[in-house]
Order: structure tokens, then sequence, then C-alpha cells
């Protein structure tokens, strides 16, 4: 897991400025590959090497849940913050495991799609989450034709036909989504998770990377130009943050800012948390630390109503529509 997720934090890297070039949904602004890069670097740094390396043992699940939750705390962007919440997902089945096989990655996946597409209030394929969704059915079903069988060599079928599933994926979002089909290019999150997914199979198989797969994307080729660049201005900001709320405060926050905006990510960070002095077990007074993310207008009312269920941290307001420095100048 460590080697996997130290791979993707190479590979997505040099792959930023290719998927910088052709990110235009939900918004032209040109920074999924920077996104999705600083997110996998902090997912990785958390793990880290050296002596001060955190023990997690031979614990599968401990790996990935601390790697989620700092890449949920330092998540940018939605195609971070859905990268976030695929790692965190994915973690929960995997606790106490002392490594990966078919079924648990089958279930894995599919924990983590189900969550990523809760997290939207109006989620969309032809993006990240039609790639990810066809992953865990590609395992799925890999893992029904072989009845449960916790072999490495079903694991590899499992990861061969993972990868496979979620290039195909997202060669059909081009399709899906309108303005990639005017533009002749395919979702820039969706061939971030098919590199994600990549690296997985390459760590865990001790194979090379496929790079034969990005050949034929649309957009993909090295001396294509930035479409984002041509494409209109947001005018919009991007506002995150992290907050601790009741279900109910977070409910009300998702329909407000449903109205106030779009692109609502809500996510949970960890599990619930309880008042000292409160004896009562109802779910219903439990609070809970959620990552917040959306796209609105004007950040000064988002952020007024963010402040009047809680105390927000880590609030970030930044332009959609300013140029971003290929390594990290935007700040969600």
């Amino acid at each position: 897991m460590k080697r996997w997720l130290g791979k993707a934090e190479v590979v997505l890297g040099n792959h930023s400025d290719r998927l910088n070039a052709i990110n235009i949904f939900p918004v032209a602004d040109g920074d999924t590959g920077t996104n999705l890069y600083l997110t996998v670097r902090a997912a990785a740094g958390a793990l880290g090497n050296g002596p001060e390396a955190p023990d997690t043992g031979n614990d599968v699940g401990s790996v990935l849940a601390r790697a989620g939750q700092a890449a949920m705390e330092q998540a940018r962007g939605n195609s971070g913050t859905l990268f976030a919440v695929f790692l965190c997902a994915a973690a929960e089945p995997l606790a106490g495991k002392s490594r990966l096989s078919a079924p648990l990655l089958a279930t894995a996946l599919n924990r983590a799609q189900i969550r990523a597409w809760s997290a939207l209030s109006e989620p969309v394929s032809g993006t990240m989450l039609s790639v990810l969704e066809a992953a865990a059915h590609a395992a799925q079903a890999v893992d029904a034709t072989q009845n449960g069988d916790d072999s490495n060599h079903a694991l590899g079928l499992a990861l061969d036909a993972t990868v496979e599933a979620a290039y195909q994926a997202v060669v059909r979002t081009e399709d899906e989504l309108a303005p990639l089909h005017e533009a002749r290019v395919v979702d820039a999150g969706g061939v971030g998770m098919l590199l994600v997914l990549d690296c997985l199979r390459s760590a865990v198989l001790g194979e090379e990377l496929q790079d034969e797969l990005l050949d034929g994307l649309h957009g993909y080729k090295l001396q294509d130009p930035h479409i984002h660049e041509h494409m209109p201005a947001d005018d919009g900001v991007e506002v995150m943050c992290t907050i601790e709320l009741s279900p109910l405060n977070a409910a009300i926050l998702r329909q407000r800012l449903d109205e106030m905006g779009d692109s609502v990510i809500m996510s949970q960070v960890g599990g619930a948390s309880r008042n000292e002095d409160d004896d009562d077990d109802s779910p219903v007074d439990a609070s809970y630390r959620w990552r917040v993310h959306v796209h609105v207008p004007d950040p000064e009312p988002a952020v007024a109503l963010i402040r009047s269920l809680g105390e927000p941290t880590d609030i970030a307001v930044s332009q959609l529509a300013l140029p971003r420095d290929a390594m990290g100048g935007h700040d969600d």
C-alpha cells in the first residue's frame, strides 16, 4: 500500500500538466492534475518511509485509513476530495487485514464507489465517478467467477480486469459529457483515477505501468494544446473547510449550499464524536467531522452559513478563473 501511494505520487506528478490541459469539467480551470497530485502527495506523506514513519504493522486498512485521513484534511478541488473519499472508504473493509485479495479488492472498490457517488450532491456520469464504478463492477465480476478465491492469482486477474474496465470507462467519458464531446477530450479526473488504479496494479503485482493505455485517449498527447485555456472563464470561487456537525446540521448545510452554488461535496472525516457529558448513545446526538467543498459566485454567504452551524477549520477560498502554477498555485 505504501509502494502504491508512493508510485501514484510520482506518476500523478509526472502527468499533472497533461491532466490540467484537458480539465474542462465541471469547471475549465486547468487544475485537476495539480489537485490530484497534491492530494495523493499528502496521502503518501502521511505514511512516510523514515524512522518517524507511523507503525501500522501489517494492517492494510490501518495504512489506508491513515493515508485517507491526511488526504481528506489536505484535499484539493473536486478531484482531490473524491480521491480522499475513495481512500477512506476503501480502507474500511480492509481493517485488520494483512494482505489484499480479490474478494477484498472487490469489496473495497464497491464501498469506495458508493461513498464517492453519495458524497456529491449532484453526481454526474462521465467523470471519475464512472471510472471508479466500472472498476468496482469489474473486480466484483472476477471475484464472482473465481468463487471468492483469495489467492494471488485471482488478485492478479481482478487487478487486470479493474484497470481494463477503468480504461474503457475513461474512453466513454468523451461521449457522456457534452463539453468533453465538443472539445474531443476525455475526462481529466477519470484519467487520474485510471492512473491511480494502474499504480495499484503495478505495485501489487510488481509489474510495469501500462503506459500504452494513454496512447489513444483524445487530448492526452504531449503536443496537444491546453484545452481549458480556450474555455469561458468561471467567475466564481471554490470554498473548502473542515467542520464538526450533527447529521441534522450536515443535511441543512448540504441543502443550503446546493441552493447557493454547485459542485457540493460533503464527506465524513473519521468516526462520530460525542460530548463527554452526554450519556445518550443516540446517533442523532453524535457529531461528525466533515470535509466540505462548494463552488459559489460569492464566498461570504457560504462562509457565513458554515460558521452559523459550527466552527470550521482550514477554510480555503480560491478564485476558479485564475491561472494556476503547474505544481500548486491553487489554494483550494
